[in-house]
């Protein structure tokens, strides 16, 4: 998807004009399912490269508990309000009620003339090829390049980088291209390895932090969505604190954790999981010695990036996993009674 890059970058540079970038004080992503996901991984780089802090909420978190206060600093918000499909109900209601607080909303969305692009202040369209009915792969990957540009652009009209060093981070995101080949070619035979150790689990956690945790919900989400076993993501700290007590004592753990903040961290996480009996699948870089020592199965990331971009590279097990293990199980995307391809995100 990073093919991308260069056309959704040109999109984000026009959404807004310099002195409505410069204004921006706060960014709420918002999103349902895929889209959320995409928010959560997003945050570190609105806050790191774009110097305003960033609230990843929920749609129903947004309705119902994000917008108070909201209207006091109006204009200073900006709202991102992420569909693919460019319909999902809740999301709509969540760009007019920041609308009715006077806020600025822009609509991140494959779909150019859709009821949130009518309803948005400004639209981006990060349209991608339809392939067969799937859980929702290159959306989430279109999703999560395109507010890794609006993040990109709206540092460089704060004055955080000039042009240069924007356009370099642009390039960055484009080069990545090569390491998510390399990674794809070293994992996928790997992964289908890994769906048949974790097929006869009842239940598969999936652990990060910072920018990781929006892909371990992502990816606990496609195991679901392909394979209906029960998965879910959590925060790396919180596992510690409330799953690790959890049984079956062997339980499949998938961490996944890039060189950045809590990779130490990480390495502890790992150490006391394995001790305490659980099937560790580690997603950290090929050449790691940090967490690799712990694990009972490595999913190799082949490339370095910044832990904003990481979750280009650390989500792409998550759909080869997924099929295999929907293959293995005999069953079928969405199967739980839902005749289509499940609630558009």
């Amino acid at each position: 998807m990073t093919e991308q890059s260069p056309r959704f970058a040109l999109q984000a540079s026009g959404l807004l004009s310099q002195e409505e970038w410069a204004s921006v004080d706060r960014v709420y992503l918002t999103g349902s399912g895929d889209s959320y996901h995409a928010s959560c991984a997003a945050e570190m780089a609105f806050e790191s490269l774009a110097g305003v802090p960033c609230e990843p909420l929920s749609s129903l978190r947004f309705l119902e508990y994000g917008t108070d206060g909201m209207s006091a600093v109006g204009g200073n918000n900006l709202v991102i309000a992420t569909s693919a499909s460019g319909g999902t109900r809740r999301v709509l209601q969540c760009a007019e009620r920041a609308r009715h607080h006077g806020v600025r909303t822009v609509a991140l969305t494959g779909v150019a003339d859709s009821p949130l692009t009518r309803t948005c202040d400004r639209s981006m369209v990060i349209d991608v090829p339809r392939l067969e009915r799937s859980p929702g792969i290159r959306t989430h990957q279109a999703s999560l390049v395109g507010l890794l540009m609006i993040a990109i652009r709206l540092g460089e009209a704060r004055g955080m980088y000039a042009s240069a060093a924007a356009n370099a981070l642009r390039g960055e995101l484009s080069a990545l291209a090569g390491p998510m080949n390399a990674t794809v070619d070293a994992i996928r035979e790997r992964c289908r390895q890994v769906a048949h150790l974790i097929s006869d689990a009842p239940v598969v956690v999936m652990i990060g932090a910072g920018p990781g945790l929006g892909t371990a919900l992502f990816g606990a989400a496609k195991i679901v969505e392909a394979s209906a076993v029960f998965a879910m993501g959590q925060d790396l700290e919180e596992w510690c604190h409330v799953e690790r007590f959890a049984d079956p004592i062997d339980t499949p753990l998938f961490l996944l954790s890039c060189p950045g903040r809590a990779h130490s961290l990480a390495g502890a996480v790992a150490a006391r999981a394995t001790a305490l009996g659980r099937q560790v699948i580690a997603v950290v870089p090929a050449e790691d010695t940090v967490v690799t020592p712990y694990a009972h199965t490595v999913l190799p990331v082949y490339g370095t990036t910044r832990e904003e971009f990481s979750p280009l590279l650390y989500g792409l097990f998550a759909p080869y996993t997924a099929a295999f293990l929907a293959e293995r199980l005999g069953r079928l995307p969405f199967r739980a009674g839902c005749p289509g391809p499940g609630p558009a995100h």
